[in-house]
Protein backbone atom coordinates (compact mmCIF):
# COMPACT_ATOMS: atom_id res chain seq x y z
CA UNK A 1 0.00 0.00 0.00
CA UNK A 2 2.79 2.47 1.11
CA UNK A 3 4.87 1.64 -1.67
CA UNK A 4 1.94 2.19 -4.02
CA UNK A 5 0.90 5.45 -2.68
CA UNK A 6 4.51 6.48 -3.10
CA UNK A 7 5.17 4.97 -6.90
CA UNK A 8 1.73 6.86 -7.55
CA UNK A 9 2.79 10.55 -5.99
CA UNK A 10 6.43 10.97 -7.36
CA UNK A 11 5.16 9.42 -10.92
CA UNK A 12 2.85 12.73 -10.78
CA UNK A 13 5.35 14.86 -9.82
CA UNK A 14 7.39 13.98 -12.41
CA UNK A 15 5.34 14.45 -15.00
CA UNK A 16 4.90 18.04 -13.45
CA UNK A 17 8.60 18.45 -13.67
CA UNK A 18 8.62 17.29 -17.10
CA UNK A 19 5.74 19.57 -17.94
CA UNK A 20 7.58 22.83 -16.45
CA UNK A 21 11.13 21.77 -17.23
CA UNK A 22 11.06 21.14 -20.93
CA UNK A 23 9.50 24.21 -21.87
CA UNK A 24 12.42 25.82 -19.58
CA UNK A 25 14.96 24.51 -21.29
CA UNK A 26 14.03 25.33 -24.70
CA UNK A 27 13.19 28.74 -22.90
CA UNK A 28 16.89 28.86 -21.79
CA UNK A 29 18.44 27.89 -25.01
CA UNK A 30 16.48 30.44 -26.80
CA UNK A 31 17.36 33.47 -24.00
CA UNK A 32 21.10 31.81 -24.08
CA UNK A 33 20.96 32.78 -27.90
CA UNK A 34 19.39 35.86 -27.80
CA UNK A 35 21.71 37.46 -25.54
CA UNK A 36 24.81 35.94 -27.36
CA UNK A 37 23.42 37.44 -30.88
CA UNK A 38 23.02 40.46 -28.89
CA UNK A 39 26.82 40.79 -27.37
CA UNK A 40 27.30 39.92 -31.26
CA UNK A 41 25.57 43.03 -32.83
CA UNK A 42 26.97 44.88 -30.23
CA UNK A 43 30.76 43.92 -30.97
CA UNK A 44 30.10 44.17 -34.66
CA UNK A 45 29.05 47.72 -34.34
CA UNK A 46 31.67 48.53 -32.21
CA UNK A 47 33.99 47.47 -34.84
CA UNK A 48 32.18 49.02 -37.29
CA UNK A 49 32.03 52.71 -35.99
CA UNK A 50 36.01 52.33 -35.97
CA UNK A 51 36.19 51.23 -39.24
CA UNK A 52 33.34 54.22 -40.45
CA UNK A 53 35.64 57.37 -37.57
CA UNK A 54 38.28 57.58 -40.07
CA UNK A 55 40.32 57.08 -43.10
CA UNK A 56 42.10 53.99 -41.97
CA UNK A 57 43.61 51.86 -44.04
CA UNK A 58 43.43 47.96 -44.27
CA UNK A 59 46.77 47.67 -41.69
CA UNK A 60 45.42 49.76 -39.69
CA UNK A 61 41.65 47.40 -39.66
CA UNK A 62 43.78 44.54 -38.87
CA UNK A 63 46.07 45.49 -36.42
CA UNK A 64 42.00 47.14 -34.40
CA UNK A 65 40.81 43.45 -34.99
CA UNK A 66 43.65 41.32 -33.65
CA UNK A 67 44.17 43.98 -30.53
CA UNK A 68 40.70 43.47 -29.77
CA UNK A 69 40.12 41.74 -26.05
CA UNK A 70 39.79 37.78 -26.48
CA UNK A 71 35.46 37.42 -26.86
CA UNK A 72 33.72 34.19 -28.38
CA UNK A 73 32.75 35.04 -32.21
CA UNK A 74 35.37 35.56 -35.37
CA UNK A 75 35.75 39.27 -36.72
CA UNK A 76 36.21 40.08 -40.28
CA UNK A 77 36.17 43.00 -42.36
CA UNK A 78 35.37 43.51 -46.20
CA UNK A 79 36.38 47.04 -47.37
CA UNK A 80 34.57 49.05 -50.22
CA UNK A 81 37.37 47.63 -52.73
CA UNK A 82 35.80 44.23 -52.02
CA UNK A 83 39.25 43.13 -49.62
CA UNK A 84 38.29 40.84 -46.91
CA UNK A 85 40.27 41.89 -43.82
CA UNK A 86 40.05 39.06 -40.00
CA UNK A 87 39.53 36.00 -39.95
CA UNK A 88 35.81 35.66 -42.20
CA UNK A 89 33.08 32.99 -41.79
CA UNK A 90 32.59 29.79 -43.89
CA UNK A 91 31.70 31.31 -47.23
CA UNK A 92 33.26 34.67 -46.91
CA UNK A 93 31.90 37.83 -45.97
CA UNK A 94 28.78 39.04 -48.11
CA UNK A 95 28.91 42.38 -49.86
CA UNK A 96 27.37 45.12 -48.31
CA UNK A 97 24.08 46.59 -48.53
CA UNK A 98 23.98 49.62 -50.43
CA UNK A 99 23.16 52.45 -47.37
CA UNK A 100 19.94 54.49 -47.53
CA UNK A 101 20.29 58.31 -48.20
CA UNK A 102 22.29 60.20 -45.32
CA UNK A 103 24.53 57.32 -43.85
CA UNK A 104 27.92 57.56 -46.55
CA UNK A 105 30.72 60.13 -44.68
CA UNK A 106 31.93 63.21 -46.89
CA UNK A 107 34.90 64.50 -45.77
CA UNK A 108 34.11 67.92 -48.13
CA UNK A 109 31.14 68.33 -45.15
CA UNK A 110 32.97 69.67 -42.03
CA UNK A 111 29.36 68.58 -40.07
CA UNK A 112 29.81 64.93 -40.84
CA UNK A 113 33.54 64.61 -40.29
CA UNK A 114 32.93 65.37 -36.25
CA UNK A 115 30.07 63.06 -35.83
CA UNK A 116 30.10 59.41 -35.60
CA UNK A 117 29.67 57.13 -38.97
CA UNK A 118 26.69 56.18 -40.08
CA UNK A 119 25.92 52.50 -38.81
CA UNK A 120 23.24 50.14 -40.69
CA UNK A 121 21.05 47.26 -39.46
CA UNK A 122 22.16 44.37 -38.11
CA UNK A 123 21.56 40.80 -40.15
CA UNK A 124 21.76 37.42 -39.36
CA UNK A 125 22.42 34.39 -40.90
CA UNK A 126 23.01 30.54 -40.62
CA UNK A 127 26.18 29.35 -41.38
CA UNK A 128 27.34 25.79 -40.64
CA UNK A 129 25.19 26.01 -37.84
CA UNK A 130 26.55 29.20 -36.09
CA UNK A 131 25.19 32.57 -36.43
CA UNK A 132 26.70 35.05 -38.47
CA UNK A 133 26.32 38.99 -37.89
CA UNK A 134 26.22 41.00 -40.47
CA UNK A 135 26.43 45.13 -40.16
CA UNK A 136 26.85 47.53 -42.84
CA UNK A 137 28.96 50.72 -42.09
CA UNK A 138 29.23 54.11 -44.32
CA UNK A 139 33.13 54.96 -44.97
CA UNK A 140 34.76 57.86 -47.40
CA UNK A 141 35.03 55.36 -49.68
CA UNK A 142 31.70 53.87 -49.65
CA UNK A 143 30.27 51.20 -47.94
CA UNK A 144 32.14 48.25 -45.39
CA UNK A 145 30.52 45.33 -43.92
CA UNK A 146 31.91 43.84 -40.26
CA UNK A 147 30.99 40.15 -39.54
CA UNK A 148 30.85 38.35 -36.79
CA UNK A 149 30.86 34.73 -36.39
CA UNK A 150 29.50 32.57 -33.45
CA UNK A 151 29.56 28.92 -34.00
CA UNK A 152 27.05 26.73 -32.22
CA UNK A 153 28.82 26.44 -29.60
CA UNK A 154 29.73 29.69 -28.67
CA UNK A 155 26.06 30.64 -29.70
CA UNK A 156 24.83 28.71 -26.80
CA UNK A 157 27.78 29.13 -24.68
CA UNK A 158 26.76 29.33 -20.82
CA UNK A 159 23.48 27.28 -21.36
CA UNK A 160 24.58 23.87 -19.86
CA UNK A 161 25.30 25.35 -16.56
CA UNK A 162 22.03 27.05 -16.78
CA UNK A 163 20.32 23.70 -17.56
CA UNK A 164 22.36 21.89 -14.68
CA UNK A 165 21.17 24.06 -12.29
CA UNK A 166 17.58 23.29 -13.49
CA UNK A 167 17.92 19.53 -13.60
CA UNK A 168 19.73 19.84 -9.59
CA UNK A 169 16.18 21.90 -9.06
CA UNK A 170 14.06 19.31 -10.78
CA UNK A 171 15.86 16.67 -8.43
CA UNK A 172 15.64 18.68 -5.37
CA UNK A 173 11.77 18.93 -5.91
CA UNK A 174 11.76 15.56 -7.02
CA UNK A 175 13.66 14.32 -3.14
CA UNK A 176 11.19 16.63 -1.69
CA UNK A 177 8.09 14.69 -3.22
CA UNK A 178 9.41 11.46 -2.15
CA UNK A 179 9.74 12.69 1.49
CA UNK A 180 6.36 14.45 1.53
CA UNK A 181 5.01 10.95 -0.30
CA UNK A 182 6.54 9.12 2.07
CA UNK A 183 5.27 10.81 5.21
CA UNK A 184 1.85 10.95 3.60
CA UNK A 185 2.17 6.98 2.76
CA UNK A 186 2.74 6.14 6.11
CA UNK A 187 -0.13 8.25 7.72
CA UNK A 188 -2.31 6.53 5.73
CA UNK A 189 -1.07 3.01 5.07
CA UNK A 190 -0.16 2.55 8.32
CA UNK A 191 -3.63 2.58 10.05
CA UNK A 192 -5.33 0.70 7.06
CA UNK A 193 -2.15 -2.24 7.90
CA UNK A 194 -3.20 -1.89 11.50
CA UNK A 195 -6.98 -2.38 10.37
CA UNK A 196 -5.95 -5.41 8.26
CA UNK A 197 -3.99 -6.20 11.26
CA UNK A 198 -6.60 -6.50 13.43
CA UNK A 199 -9.29 -8.31 11.07
CA UNK A 200 -6.52 -11.35 11.01
CA UNK A 201 -6.59 -11.44 14.77
CA UNK A 202 -10.56 -11.23 14.89
CA UNK A 203 -10.63 -14.35 11.84
CA UNK A 204 -7.98 -16.20 14.78
CA UNK A 205 -10.27 -15.68 17.27
CA UNK A 206 -8.75 -13.15 19.29
CA UNK A 207 -11.79 -10.79 20.24
CA UNK A 208 -9.44 -8.26 22.06
CA UNK A 209 -8.28 -7.04 18.82
CA UNK A 210 -8.91 -3.76 18.09
CA UNK A 211 -8.44 -1.61 15.13
CA UNK A 212 -7.21 2.04 15.13
CA UNK A 213 -9.39 5.13 14.45
CA UNK A 214 -7.03 7.85 13.98
CA UNK A 215 -5.34 9.12 10.87
CA UNK A 216 -7.78 10.23 7.68
CA UNK A 217 -11.55 10.58 8.25
CA UNK A 218 -12.16 7.69 5.81
CA UNK A 219 -9.45 5.15 7.29
CA UNK A 220 -10.57 6.20 10.97
CA UNK A 221 -14.64 5.40 10.02
CA UNK A 222 -13.54 1.83 8.51
CA UNK A 223 -11.59 1.33 12.35
CA UNK A 224 -14.33 1.99 13.94
CA UNK A 225 -16.86 -0.23 11.43
CA UNK A 226 -14.45 -3.14 12.23
CA UNK A 227 -14.11 -1.91 16.29
CA UNK A 228 -17.95 -2.23 15.96
CA UNK A 229 -18.30 -5.30 14.14
CA UNK A 230 -15.99 -6.63 16.77
CA UNK A 231 -18.25 -5.77 19.52
CA UNK A 232 -21.05 -6.87 17.82
CA UNK A 233 -19.57 -10.37 17.76
CA UNK A 234 -18.87 -10.25 21.44
CA UNK A 235 -22.42 -9.59 21.74
CA UNK A 236 -23.62 -12.24 19.92
CA UNK A 237 -21.33 -14.96 21.40
CA UNK A 238 -22.41 -14.47 24.47
CA UNK A 239 -26.09 -14.68 23.95
CA UNK A 240 -25.91 -17.68 22.23
CA UNK A 241 -23.47 -18.86 24.86
CA UNK A 242 -26.15 -18.01 27.73
CA UNK A 243 -28.90 -19.74 25.10
CA UNK A 244 -26.75 -22.64 24.76
CA UNK A 245 -25.73 -23.03 28.39
CA UNK A 246 -29.71 -22.01 29.70
CA UNK A 247 -30.90 -24.86 27.83
CA UNK A 248 -28.36 -27.17 28.87
CA UNK A 249 -29.65 -26.81 32.02
CA UNK A 250 -33.81 -26.92 31.76
CA UNK A 251 -32.75 -30.63 30.35
CA UNK A 252 -31.05 -31.52 33.45
CA UNK A 253 -34.29 -31.52 35.63
CA UNK A 254 -36.17 -34.28 33.21
CA UNK A 255 -32.97 -35.96 32.54
CA UNK A 256 -32.69 -36.15 36.53
CA UNK A 257 -36.21 -37.34 36.84
CA UNK A 258 -35.53 -40.02 34.06
CA UNK A 259 -32.82 -40.86 35.97
CA UNK A 260 -34.93 -41.72 39.13
CA UNK A 261 -37.48 -43.98 36.52
CA UNK A 262 -34.72 -45.67 35.89
CA UNK A 263 -33.25 -46.68 38.72
CA UNK A 264 -37.40 -47.66 39.51
CA UNK A 265 -37.13 -50.45 36.81
CA UNK A 266 -37.51 -53.77 38.31
CA UNK A 267 -35.59 -55.33 36.23
CA UNK A 268 -31.87 -54.48 37.35
CA UNK A 269 -30.18 -55.79 33.78
CA UNK A 270 -32.32 -53.17 31.74
CA UNK A 271 -31.93 -50.27 34.87
CA UNK A 272 -28.38 -50.71 34.28
CA UNK A 273 -28.40 -50.40 30.49
CA UNK A 274 -30.49 -47.70 30.40
CA UNK A 275 -28.34 -46.17 33.36
CA UNK A 276 -25.85 -45.89 31.24
CA UNK A 277 -27.19 -44.09 28.58
CA UNK A 278 -28.49 -41.52 30.93
CA UNK A 279 -24.82 -41.49 32.35
CA UNK A 280 -23.59 -40.60 28.62
CA UNK A 281 -26.19 -38.22 27.96
CA UNK A 282 -25.99 -36.09 31.40
CA UNK A 283 -21.60 -35.99 30.32
CA UNK A 284 -22.60 -34.69 26.96
CA UNK A 285 -24.66 -32.19 29.00
CA UNK A 286 -22.09 -31.53 31.14
CA UNK A 287 -19.75 -30.90 28.13
CA UNK A 288 -22.13 -28.46 26.32
CA UNK A 289 -22.85 -26.51 29.81
CA UNK A 290 -18.81 -26.28 29.94
CA UNK A 291 -18.42 -25.10 26.52
CA UNK A 292 -20.75 -22.50 27.11
CA UNK A 293 -19.36 -21.19 29.92
CA UNK A 294 -16.08 -20.86 28.36
CA UNK A 295 -14.25 -17.14 28.45
CA UNK A 296 -16.24 -14.91 25.59
CA UNK A 297 -12.70 -13.38 24.74
CA UNK A 298 -11.50 -17.01 24.11
CA UNK A 299 -13.02 -16.45 20.86
CA UNK A 300 -14.44 -18.88 18.18
CA UNK A 301 -11.08 -20.05 17.48
CA UNK A 302 -9.40 -21.01 20.42
CA UNK A 303 -5.90 -22.18 21.33
CA UNK A 304 -3.58 -23.33 23.69
CA UNK A 305 -0.23 -24.09 24.27
CA UNK A 306 -0.17 -28.41 24.25
CA UNK A 307 2.98 -28.91 25.74
CA UNK A 308 1.89 -27.33 29.02
CA UNK A 309 -1.86 -28.75 29.10
CA UNK A 310 -0.08 -31.93 28.59
CA UNK A 311 2.60 -31.64 31.49
CA UNK A 312 -0.14 -30.06 33.50
CA UNK A 313 -2.53 -33.21 32.86
CA UNK A 314 0.62 -35.40 33.39
CA UNK A 315 0.92 -33.92 36.97
CA UNK A 316 -2.76 -34.53 37.83
CA UNK A 317 -2.27 -38.19 37.17
CA UNK A 318 1.03 -38.42 38.84
CA UNK A 319 -0.45 -39.51 42.13
CA UNK A 320 -2.69 -42.48 40.91
CA UNK A 321 0.28 -43.87 38.51
CA UNK A 322 2.66 -43.61 42.10
CA UNK A 323 -0.04 -45.90 43.54
CA UNK A 324 -0.52 -48.49 41.48
CA UNK A 325 3.30 -48.54 40.55
CA UNK A 326 2.87 -47.15 37.81
CA UNK A 327 6.03 -45.14 35.64
CA UNK A 328 4.67 -41.65 33.44
CA UNK A 329 7.15 -40.54 31.27
CA UNK A 330 7.19 -37.56 29.64
CA UNK A 331 8.52 -36.59 26.35
CA UNK A 332 8.00 -33.27 25.73
CA UNK A 333 9.67 -30.26 23.75
CA UNK A 334 10.65 -27.04 25.95
CA UNK A 335 9.30 -24.98 23.07
CA UNK A 336 5.62 -24.04 23.50
CA UNK A 337 3.36 -25.80 20.75
CA UNK A 338 0.34 -23.77 20.28
CA UNK A 339 -2.83 -25.53 18.87
CA UNK A 340 -6.41 -24.81 17.82
CA UNK A 341 -7.91 -25.87 20.45
CA UNK A 342 -8.70 -24.83 24.38
CA UNK A 343 -6.67 -25.95 26.98
CA UNK A 344 -10.15 -27.58 28.42
CA UNK A 345 -11.29 -29.61 25.21
CA UNK A 346 -7.44 -30.33 24.95
CA UNK A 347 -7.07 -31.46 28.83
CA UNK A 348 -10.20 -33.39 28.25
CA UNK A 349 -8.97 -35.63 25.85
CA UNK A 350 -6.01 -36.44 27.24
CA UNK A 351 -7.53 -37.47 30.55
CA UNK A 352 -9.47 -39.91 28.14
CA UNK A 353 -6.38 -41.22 26.27
CA UNK A 354 -4.68 -41.61 30.39
CA UNK A 355 -7.89 -42.90 31.97
CA UNK A 356 -7.82 -45.78 29.36
CA UNK A 357 -4.60 -46.66 30.09
CA UNK A 358 -5.29 -46.74 33.66
CA UNK A 359 -8.75 -48.56 33.42
CA UNK A 360 -7.29 -50.97 30.77
CA UNK A 361 -3.96 -52.23 31.50
CA UNK A 362 -2.71 -54.03 34.60
CA UNK A 363 -0.98 -52.42 37.67
CA UNK A 364 2.29 -51.79 37.11
CA UNK A 365 2.05 -51.02 33.62
CA UNK A 366 4.38 -48.20 32.59
CA UNK A 367 3.06 -45.58 29.85
CA UNK A 368 4.95 -42.73 28.01
CA UNK A 369 3.22 -39.67 26.63
CA UNK A 370 5.40 -37.68 23.24
CA UNK A 371 4.62 -34.69 22.17
CA UNK A 372 6.47 -33.77 18.60
CA UNK A 373 5.91 -31.11 16.38
CA UNK A 374 6.28 -31.10 12.16
CA UNK A 375 5.76 -28.80 9.45
CA UNK A 376 3.16 -27.34 11.22
CA UNK A 377 1.64 -30.75 12.86
CA UNK A 378 1.62 -31.46 16.70
CA UNK A 379 1.67 -34.97 17.50
CA UNK A 380 0.34 -36.25 20.92
CA UNK A 381 1.56 -40.27 21.12
CA UNK A 382 0.11 -42.29 24.61
CA UNK A 383 1.60 -45.39 24.32
CA UNK A 384 1.55 -47.83 27.27
CA UNK A 385 3.35 -51.91 27.42
CA UNK A 386 -0.46 -53.43 28.24
CA UNK A 387 -2.42 -55.93 25.76
CA UNK A 388 -3.49 -53.54 23.58
CA UNK A 389 -5.98 -51.61 21.92
CA UNK A 390 -9.30 -54.40 20.70
CA UNK A 391 -10.31 -53.55 17.27
CA UNK A 392 -13.23 -51.64 16.69
CA UNK A 393 -12.40 -49.68 19.72
CA UNK A 394 -13.01 -46.09 18.60
CA UNK A 395 -16.30 -46.54 17.80
CA UNK A 396 -18.42 -44.49 19.91
CA UNK A 397 -20.10 -45.91 22.76
CA UNK A 398 -18.51 -49.78 21.71
CA UNK A 399 -16.09 -51.05 24.66
CA UNK A 400 -15.04 -54.53 25.47
CA UNK A 401 -14.43 -53.73 28.87
CA UNK A 402 -17.15 -52.24 30.54
CA UNK A 403 -16.32 -48.95 30.03
CA UNK A 404 -19.21 -46.05 27.94
CA UNK A 405 -16.99 -45.95 25.01
CA UNK A 406 -16.70 -42.10 25.20
CA UNK A 407 -13.12 -41.43 25.76
CA UNK A 408 -11.64 -42.27 22.79
CA UNK A 409 -14.80 -40.41 20.72
CA UNK A 410 -14.05 -37.32 22.85
CA UNK A 411 -10.26 -37.40 21.98
CA UNK A 412 -11.24 -37.41 18.24
CA UNK A 413 -13.66 -34.90 18.56
CA UNK A 414 -11.24 -32.94 20.12
CA UNK A 415 -8.63 -33.49 17.39
CA UNK A 416 -10.95 -33.03 14.37
CA UNK A 417 -12.43 -29.60 15.93
CA UNK A 418 -8.27 -28.64 15.70
CA UNK A 419 -8.07 -29.30 12.40
CA UNK A 420 -6.47 -33.15 13.35
CA UNK A 421 -6.96 -36.84 13.62
CA UNK A 422 -7.13 -39.35 16.56
CA UNK A 423 -5.12 -42.97 15.31
CA UNK A 424 -4.74 -45.95 16.98
CA UNK A 425 -2.26 -48.32 17.03
CA UNK A 426 -1.59 -51.74 19.15
CA UNK A 427 -0.09 -49.93 22.18
CA UNK A 428 -0.71 -46.27 21.43
CA UNK A 429 -3.01 -43.52 20.61
CA UNK A 430 -1.96 -40.78 18.31
CA UNK A 431 -3.77 -37.78 18.49
CA UNK A 432 -2.82 -34.68 15.95
CA UNK A 433 -3.40 -31.59 15.90
CA UNK A 434 -2.92 -28.25 13.68
CA UNK A 435 -0.12 -25.76 14.83
CA UNK A 436 -0.84 -22.31 14.72
CA UNK A 437 0.18 -19.34 16.51
CA UNK A 438 -1.47 -17.26 19.24
CA UNK A 439 -2.99 -14.09 18.70
CA UNK A 440 -0.89 -11.45 19.55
Amino acid sequence: MRRRILFLSVGMTTLVVLAFAVPLVILLRSSTAGESKDKARNRAETVAYYVGDKDHTNDDITAYINGLPDAPGRISVRTPDGTTLGDPPPGGVPAPKTLPSGYGRDDSDADNRKGPPKVGDADYRDVDGGLAVDVGVGTPKGTASVCLYLTADELYDGVVPRILILVGGSLLVLLLSIAGAELVSRRLARPLEETASTAERLARGDMDARAPTTGPAEVAKVGSALNGLADRIDEVIAVEREAVADLSHRLRTPLTALRLQVEALPDRERAEELNTQVNSLERTLTAVISAARRPQREGRVPHSDAVEVTRQRAAFWEPLFEDQGRELALDLPDAPATVRSSAEDLGAALDALVENVVAHTPDGTPARITLTRDDGIIRIVVADNGPGIPLGAGERGRSDRGSTGLGLDIARRCAEAAGGSLTLHRNEVVLTLRATEPSP
